[in-house]
């Protein structure tokens, strides 16, 4: 993925392979917390523990970029608003509270954010099944659930919808019981490979890409307008 703006300051985002992040020259589950390695460990199958790590890896590696310093300097830590426990929910650095991060997983496909302002990330693969239906009128807007409906290709049109109000729940604007009730149909569906498209939604700056070499479609929102930047790999 290639650098598309250079605003200083603004909340940087990336996507990769797994195995591109877990072969970056900083990365190793030495960074991670016993928590997470706990985490880890309790995968049953070798690739879900991968997406996890690379995860929770790509996350320090772009806050670290932001902040210019080592990603192992850079504590992880999450806590869920529901039930107080520290084991899951949205994740934070301790040590900066200043800064706000994001991370997303899919199956060999992972994503992160981390910005002075607020931002949200996910991702997910264009090739899932069974998108539709019920999960479709409990999230979607009436209208949204009608072009969706309506288009060429509704899987993959609901998918755009997912992420963009995924990315609206990991930057605490939305829950799972309020997505019915936030219409984002003046957004379009159809987002091409190559260049993101940028979008406003609100007060809020959206970036909508389809990942081709991923096989992904991934959204991100901040407050402020999000600077791709590259995952740069080992050797």
């Amino acid at each position: 993925m290639t650098t598309e703006a250079q605003e200083q300051g603004a909340p940087l985002v990336v996507v990769a392979s797994a195995d591109a992040v877990l072969r970056h020259p900083e990365a190793g589950e030495h960074l991670l917390t016993e928590i997470e390695r706990g985490r880890a460990a309790r995968f049953r199958q070798e690739s879900g523990r991968t997406d996890f790590v690379a995860g929770h890896v790509l996350v320090r590696l772009c806050a670290a970029r932001l902040l210019g310093v080592p990603a192992a300097a850079l504590v992880l830590a999450q806590e869920c608003p529901d039930c107080g426990l520290a084991d899951h929910g949205r994740p934070y650095l301790p040590d900066h509270p200043g800064v706000q991060v994001s991370l997303s997983h899919t199956r060999g496909v992972v994503a992160a954010g981390a910005g002075h302002q607020p931002v949200g990330v996910d991702v997910e693969l264009a090739a899932r099944g069974g998108s539709l239906g019920a999960v479709a009128r409990r999230v979607l807007a009436p209208a949204e659930l009608a072009l969706v409906e309506a288009a060429a290709e509704p899987d993959r049109a609901f998918l755009r919808q997912w992420v963009r109000k995924e990315s609206l729940i990991k930057i605490g604007r939305a829950t799972l019981d309020t997505l019915g009730r936030i219409d984002m149909s003046a957004l379009p569906l159809d987002v091409p490979p190559g260049a993101p498209l940028r979008s406003r939604f609100e007060d809020l700056h959206l970036l909508d890409w389809t990942a081709p070499e991923h096989g992904a479609a991934v959204a991100a929102v901040s407050t402020a307008r999000p600077r791709i930047v590259e995952l740069v790999p080992a050797g």
